[in-house]
């Protein structure tokens, strides 16, 4: 139940997936029996009807580069109120074993112990029921994980995620990866504000061999830099000799 509540959704920025997995990981390990179940139903498990996704949210690209991943399992009405039910039954049972057991049968006699040796195998056997289940669930999400996966490995997808480069040859310059390896490149280069843009294409270059203008349809590292809307490009003249220096947009100083 923890692997489903923790693998079914996740919203995180591209550049910082592994992070935001493990912290979600992390976070759902500490939860209790009741809260993944009450987190389970309505998220992963929903309704078979027609609705908005949830969480839905206007997410501009100018103010976000990331993605948000979420799969669900649709059920009729009745399986859902039914599945609903049976699970919070088990979250009842495990309650009552573990802070009432003992106040509830007379372990100091023969009879006692007799009739809660009875309830264990009752318990046992309903617990047992439901793991299979669980188990199932488990699986079928397995199953759509590496159905995505090999789906993710396509070059199109590759293209459209990683480069936001759709199969029209148009660009989300606010996505791109080329221009999050330049603003990445100005973390590292920028002198008094601004950073120098050869040096910015060499040093994005080693580190990003597959990032290159050519492949968004630019002829130089200036060209990116004039077309992405968050960067500003500007010459500057030392020694007589004029070069091109870029900037992320005041707004976007902080963008990582």
């Amino acid at each position: 139940m923890k692997a489903m509540v923790a693998h079914h959704k996740l919203s995180v920025p591209s550049y910082d997936l592994e992070q935001a997995l493990a912290a979600r990981i992390d976070s759902t390990a500490r939860k209790t029996l009741g809260t993944l179940v009450g987190e389970l139903f309505g998220s992963y498990f929903v309704a078979d009807k027609i609705g908005p996704p949830e969480d839905r949210k206007t997410v501009s690209s100018e103010t976000f580069n990331g993605f948000a991943l979420q799969m669900k399992v649709h059920l009729a009405d009745i399986d859902f109120a039914r599945f609903e039910r049976e699970l919070r039954e088990l979250v009842d049972l495990r309650n009552n074993l573990v802070h009432h057991f003992i106040e509830q049968h007379d372990i100091g006699s023969s009879d006692g112990c007799r009739g809660a040796q009875e309830a264990l195998n009752k318990a046992y056997s309903r617990i047992d029921q439901h793991l299979a289940q669980l188990q199932k669930w488990a699986e079928d999400m397995q199953n759509l994980r590496q159905a995505m996966a090999e789906a993710i490995r396509s070059q199109a997808v590759k293209d459209f995620v990683i480069n936001a480069n759709s199969s029209n040859s148009t660009v989300n310059w606010f996505a791109a990866g080329i221009v999050s390896a330049l603003r990445e490149a100005f973390q590292s280069l920028a002198v008094d504000g601004w950073a120098p843009v050869a040096e910015a294409g060499e040093w994005i270059t080693v580190r990003y061999p597959e990032q290159l203008p050519a492949k968004y349809g630019c002829r130089s590292w200036r060209q990116v830099v004039h077309t992405a809307p968050d960067l500003e490009l500007r010459y500057f003249a030392f020694d007589g000799k004029r070069s091109a220096f870029y900037r992320l947009e005041p707004n976007r100083q902080t963008l990582r």
